[in-house]
């Protein structure tokens, strides 16, 4: 809860955690939290669970907050935790904020309600309604259309701000890249906002982001960060230089459905138990894996 107060200092590289899960496909919190303490020894600026690299909607509410108590337990307030809260019901939303909230996280990523597509109106209300009911609690939007098939207008955005303080930034997944500056257009330079979208990240920082929260730190935590610690101390050079070196890397982890391959990746490292990813998804196939180690082959030297 430490950063809850000034959601401005939340900036950076927020490590996007895989869940593991055992080879029986039960959540592996041991793993898990030993994943958590290798982000932070590698220098990730904040922790993040629950989000679509996460597997939340192949997860129960009880699961997701036995996930989040296992973070915060091993963040400790020494970085930003932003656990995603968001789901498909209302109801469920509020009880993962609500839990969240508890458990001292300094921000909660709500992801715009999927399959459903409602309209803008309807999404404002529904950001209205968890605003209203966690006033404390700083609130960054989930945009996401590739996985939610909808798409949240900046005009709806800016609204939103206006009405609630506590709506304070967005994490803007959408390869649109208009998007993101339309967004600051309307809600005004300070709003914050994450890129979730791998090689927009370093191109946000030009036009006043706050930084990324990148599947790619789940493999190369250290570069991810660097690459932001470079960009804002005017090293320009070897923020680009660290940018092209993370391509291999992003092409990896999307050769087949994300996470898949960076949990295959990580427990070669037995960095977690099992590569295990729950149904509709799974683990790498056999030409996956042959192209995944090619990938990793070319990014060596800062995915380790």
């Amino acid at each position: 809860m430490r950063f809850r107060a000034d959601p401005a200092a939340i900036r950076g590289s927020i490590a996007p955690v895989v869940t593991p899960f055992t080879a029986e496909g039960a959540v592996d919190l041991d793993s898990l939290r030993r994943l958590v303490g290798w982000q932070l020894e590698q220098g990730s600026h904040g922790i993040s669970t629950g989000g679509s690299t996460g597997e939340p909607g192949a997860q129960s509410a009880e699961e997701r907050k036995a996930a989040m108590a296992a973070v915060a337990e091993v963040t400790a307030d020494r970085v930003p935790f932003l656990p995603g809260t968001g789901s498909a019901k209302l109801d469920e939303t509020l009880e993962l904020t609500d839990e969240a909230d508890r458990l001292g996280a300094d921000a909660v990523l709500i992801i715009t309600p999927y399959y459903a597509r409602p309209s803008q109106e309807a999404l404002f209300r529904w950001y209205a309604t968890v605003a209203g009911e966690f006033p404390g609690l700083p609130i960054v939007i989930y945009n996401v259309p590739s996985r939610t098939a909808v798409d949240i207008a900046p005009e709806t955005v800016a609204r939103l701000r206006r009405a609630h303080d506590n709506i304070v930034g967005i994490k803007e997944t959408t390869r649109d890249f208009e998007h993101f500056s339309h967004v600051l257009h309307h809600c005004g330079r300070d709003f914050l906002m994450w890129s979730g979208i791998e090689l927009l990240c370093l191109p946000l920082l030009a036009i006043g982001g706050a930084g990324f929260v990148s599947a790619a730190a789940n493999l190369a935590p250290a570069a991810v960060a660097a690459m932001y610690t470079a960009y804002v101390a005017g090293d320009h050079a070897t923020a680009l230089d660290l940018h092209y070196a993370l391509h291999p890397l992003t092409e990896l982890l999307f050769v087949e459905t994300n996470p898949a391959p960076a949990k295959w990746v990580l427990r070669q490292r037995g960095l977690i138990a099992s590569e295990h990813v729950r149904p509709p998804l799974i683990t790498p196939t056999e030409s996956g894996r042959a192209r995944i180690e090619d990938l990793l082959a070319q990014c060596k030297e800062i995915a380790r």
